[in-house]
């Protein structure tokens, strides 16, 4: 199709990837928040969300002539043939999707909306959002399709451009069509739904890895209790095609932007229409069950009492590749050590400590080799590489204590016994260092 004239309200993840990756395919796009400073930064190509190939399809765009910044959507839109709602839709009160922003925004630039112009939710909402703005719009000439994300944080960019599938849906199929074509260059399947089915799709799709990612932690635990290996299991499991290689890690719990709010929303969702969806409350519970076993793990290697312990942590973001803090498990955990009394001193390569949403108590400092100081534990909350390449004897030499907890499987247990400390990880056996005497 030829160059569409988009719009796209809001620069999050979601909607600086989604307006970048559409600006490199050729459309011109203009990106909209509410935000001066931030509008100032990115017009300038300062991009401060850390993700890979981001700025440069930033700086490319605006260098090119297609992608530009404004602050405040009304006037950006009177000429769009196609306008993205990209606006924050987090957990509200009881578990439901805040809809506050998508309606705000829908109600702001209805009326101005060029009749044939199609509005197209790109925030993750529930089903029914698409006749909800239709209803407010009022207006049979401006089509609403939604046409959910399925982007990953440290690799939105890559997703975006290299998609398993597109999939729209509209009451309107013209205009769900239409917005299909946005994508045509990436050579992806296109699934064209009613609005009600694509709005589902998403839920649906991350649910069932929420419900994976609960399901492997719990098989992690049984491989502890009946002296498996996690790792072996997994690898067994993963040769099936059915069943797939991907999420079947364990870890310190699932988290972040998505996950957490999705699967509330589906969940209130289905109490809406009187179903009691017990499979994914179970994979719910069995979260935050899988963050108080990591807790009980650390408590154990402190002797039983978190009280007055020194613990390194090493990760603070939810996931690597990534600065983002929201529902970060690692933040879960060390909220938990803190409040029984642990004194945490914490490392993340993407974080620091001025950033919001870090927990009381917790010292968070630039250098990984820091947070040994002394420590009676050390513990990996976040699976950033560099931690498999530090200097392990170095880490011994300063701590106080021998044991590593690894809640990602993410270290060799051979470097950590061979530096004189002990390794744990998740599911898999435990790995005693020979113990190490100070030299008075």
């Amino acid at each position: 199709m030829s160059a569409a004239r988009i719009v796209v309200v809001g620069t999050g993840y979601v909607g600086l990837t989604t307006g970048a990756c559409l600006a490199s395919l050729g459309h011109r796009v203009t990106c909209v928040d509410v935000d001066e400073a931030k509008v100032a930064r990115l017009s300038a190509g300062r991009v401060d969300i850390l993700e890979p190939g981001l700025a440069e399809l930033v700086a490319g765009g605006i260098a090119g002539g297609r992608l530009s910044f404004v602050v405040g959507a009304r006037e950006a839109v009177r000429t769009a043939d196609g306008v993205f709602l990209c606006v924050p839709t987090p957990m509200g009160a009881g578990g439901s999707a805040d809809l506050r922003a998508v309606e705000a925004v829908t109600a702001e630039i209805g009326d101005v909306l060029p009749a044939g112009c199609a509005l197209i939710t790109k925030s993750t909402v529930p089903v029914g959002t698409s006749k909800r703005i239709a209803a407010m719009l009022g207006r049979d000439d401006v089509p609403v399709v939604s046409n959910p994300e399925f982007l990953r944080e440290g690799t939105a960019v890559s997703d975006f451009l290299n998609p398993d599938r597109i999939v729209v849906g509209s009451d309107t199929h013209a205009a769900a069509r239409w917005v299909g074509d946005l994508y045509a260059d990436l050579g992806a399947p296109v699934v064209v739904a009613d609005a009600a089915s694509a709005e589902l799709v998403k839920y649906a799709a991350n649910c069932f890895l929420a419900l994976k990612l609960s399901y492997v932690n719990s098989i992690a635990e049984l491989c502890e209790r009946l002296g498996a290996d996690i790792n072996l299991v997994t690898e067994g499991m993963g040769y099936d095609k059915r069943i797939g290689r991907t999420f079947l890690k364990p870890g310190p719990g699932w988290g972040g932007s998505c996950l957490p709010k999705d699967t509330s929303a589906l969940v209130k969702v289905a109490e809406s229409v009187n179903y009691d969806f017990r499979m994914l409350t179970s994979a719910i519970d069995e979260n935050i069950a899988q963050r108080d076993r990591i807790v009980a793990k650390i408590a154990g290697a402190c002797g039983g009492t978190l009280a007055g312990a020194r613990i390194g942590v090493l990760g603070l973001a939810f996931k690597a590749g990534t600065n983002d803090l929201r529902d970060s498990p690692a933040l879960a955990v060390s909220s938990v050590l803190g409040a029984l009394g642990a004194e945490i001193t914490a490392y993340d390569p993407a974080v620091d400590g001025g950033l919001p949403g870090l927990g009381g108590g917790m010292t968070v400092v630039d250098d990984p080799y820091q947070v040994a100081k002394d420590a009676d534990v050390i513990v990996v909350l976040t699976e950033w590489a560099e931690f498999k390449n530090l200097d392990w004897t170095v880490i011994a030499e300063a701590m106080e204590g021998d044991d590593v907890v690894d809640t990602r499987n993410l270290l060799d247990p051979t470097t950590i016994i061979d530096a004189g400390l002990s390794w744990q990880g998740v599911g898999r056996p435990r790995a005693a260092g020979r113990k190490r005497v100070a030299v008075s």
